[in-house]
């Protein structure tokens, strides 16, 4: 079946606007031009669209879509499984959520009152199923299975007060990190105060500080490109800025 850039826009709930920015971009190209002058799209240009669409749902940016369906290596059956197995997780994670939301409902309206821990507990098992997604091998081949799970069960163990506490910590180091690089030495005053409060912030988690474990943490900002893009994204060089920052601080501790 073929569609107008109208007809194919009310079918996948998006805009015209937006499959005429996707043929700007070469993302989505039309299958040909009518003689009125009209994008004509196919089945082929439907699979594709599909598959952006699922893309951007998972958070993917257009650049690295496009990257992704031209390789010569993307397999359409195998990118659907996986981005199956994502939105599994992520509905598991909204379910978590829900489940939150429903018992606060319940406590306002004069059901059993929820503890301070209950009130986040949606939150840090999101977080922590994260972590686990997308770091968890690494971490747990590189700490213990045993450390990793008394990590998880102390942060589940935040009262909201030091939930707050946490990420109030995690902004300011990235906020910090986005002044500091270029600017400041990671060995100077700044850098060290930056290594501080990384060090603050995993105390909420780690059960005993180890200034090797910090190190070793500091190292894998920047052998992972996924801490690196992490870091990165706030301001290029911050991963590497914080890891010489922490390096410094822990040989002077």
């Amino acid at each position: 079946m073929e569609y107008t850039v109208k007809q194919l826009a009310d079918l996948a709930g998006v805009s015209g606007r937006t499959l005429r920015y996707y043929d700007q971009i070469d993302l989505l190209k039309p299958a040909w031009t009518n003689e009125a002058g009209y994008r004509i799209y196919g089945s082929k240009e439907v699979d594709r669209l599909q598959q952006i669409l699922f893309f951007r749902e998972l958070g993917v940016d257009l650049g690295t879509i496009k990257e992704i369906l031209e390789s010569p290596h993307f397999q359409e059956e195998q990118a659907l499984r996986e981005h199956r197995e994502q939105l599994l997780q992520k509905r598991e994670q909204l379910d978590l959520l829900i489940q939150n939301v429903e018992q606060t409902l319940v406590a306002l309206e004069g059901g059993r009152p929820m503890t301070d821990q209950e009130k986040f507990i949606g939150f840090k098992e999101t977080l922590i199923k994260e972590n686990e997604e997308k770091y968890g091998k690494e971490i747990r081949e590189k700490y213990g299975d045993k450390t990793v799970d008394a990590s998880n069960a102390k942060l589940m163990g935040l009262t909201q007060e030091q939930y707050a506490e946490m990420q109030k910590l995690a902004e300011e180091i990235v906020e910090s990190l986005a002044k500091a690089v270029g600017k400041e030495d990671p060995s100077g005053e700044e850098g060290q105060r930056i290594a501080e409060l990384h060090r603050k912030w995993l105390s909420f988690t780690w059960k005993d500080y180890s200034k090797e474990a910090h190190a070793g943490l500091a190292e894998m900002y920047l052998a992972d490109e996924r801490f690196t893009a992490y870091y990165d994204q706030y301001k290029e060089g911050a991963a590497q800025f914080l890891r010489d920052a922490i390096v410094a601080y822990t040989k002077s501790l």
